[in-house]
């Protein structure tokens, strides 16, 4: 079985499959782009950690899945460097997005 998985080809996603899902369904249903608050309650409903979503929502920008633009509406590009600059004590805090005021939508 392990030498099944070495020989395994397909490309597995950097970020977390079913939270992008979930923020795809919220931006779906909505008709909007997504805000930082939008993100907390999704948290707070389904029991996961918003840092979790959040750094699902990092990946899926960096990866080009996803765009942020910022409070006046200018596409902001995620940076890996930027994301990590973020992290000060292991994971995301609120004050660590606390800039994000903009929205996040999908691109594909």
């Amino acid at each position: 079985m392990i030498e099944h998985l070495k020989n395994f080809d397909e490309e597995v996603p950097k970020w977390d499959i079913a939270l992008a899902a979930l923020a795809r369904e919220e931006f779906d249903k909505g008709g909007r782009n997504l805000s930082l608050a939008d993100f907390k309650r999704q948290a707070a409903e389904h029991a996961i950690r918003f840092d979790d979503i959040m750094v699902t929502l990092f990946e899926l920008c960096i990866q080009g899945e996803w765009q942020y633009q910022d409070a006046a509406g200018n596409v902001h590009p995620i940076t890996r460097d930027e994301v990590n600059h973020l992290y000060t004590g292991g994971r995301l805090a609120d004050k660590d997005v606390a800039a994000y005021t903009g929205s996040w939508s999908p691109l594909k």
